[in-house]
């Protein structure tokens, strides 16, 4: 099986994406691979893995992702998801859901249990970019393509 990066790849060429990859040294904070890459960090996609539960539907998790210059309103996502109580997913489970180290955790979803939900304010850029499942590795695309790709859903999940 291929790892995520390469599966991330495999996928934008599939679809005929408009992307780049770039290479640099490992990080996975948004303000400092923002500096690093030479974005801006509203151009950043942060993607996090959290733990949902109550609302009728159980425990579960989902894969949040938020512009890098903001913060995850929790109240906000449960609502999305009809959930009652949430908490950042620990780092292990979440490692094991997305298959990534924390901080390279692309947004994508390869697993029907981890539904994506992106922020409607990641879409105020034409091109977005973000750790694409290596600490060393992120690209940047085409915000459109991305979209086509990821098919996520959209809410307004975060605050400034």
């Amino acid at each position: 099986m291929a790892d995520v990066h390469e599966r991330l790849i495999a996928l934008f060429n599939e679809h005929g994406a408009r992307y780049h990859v770039i290479e640099h040294e490992p990080e996975g904070r948004s303000e400092a691979i923002s500096h690093i890459r030479g974005n801006h960090p509203s151009q950043a996609m942060k993607a996090i893995v959290v733990s949902v539960r109550g609302g009728g539907g159980g425990k579960r998790n989902a894969l949040a992702v938020i512009p890098g210059d903001r913060r995850l309103d929790m109240k906000a996502l449960l609502g999305v998801l009809g959930a009652q109580k949430g908490r950042f997913t620990p780092a292990e489970e979440a490692e094991m859901l997305s298959g990534c180290v924390m901080g390279a955790v692309p947004p994508f979803s390869f697993r029907k249990a981890l539904p994506l939900i992106v922020d409607n304010e990641c879409t105020v850029n034409a091109k977005v970019v973000f750790n694409a499942g290596r600490l060393d590795r992120s690209v940047f695309i085409a915000l459109e393509d991305y979209v086509a790709v990821a098919k996520p859903r959209f809410a307004d999940i975060s605050g400034s």
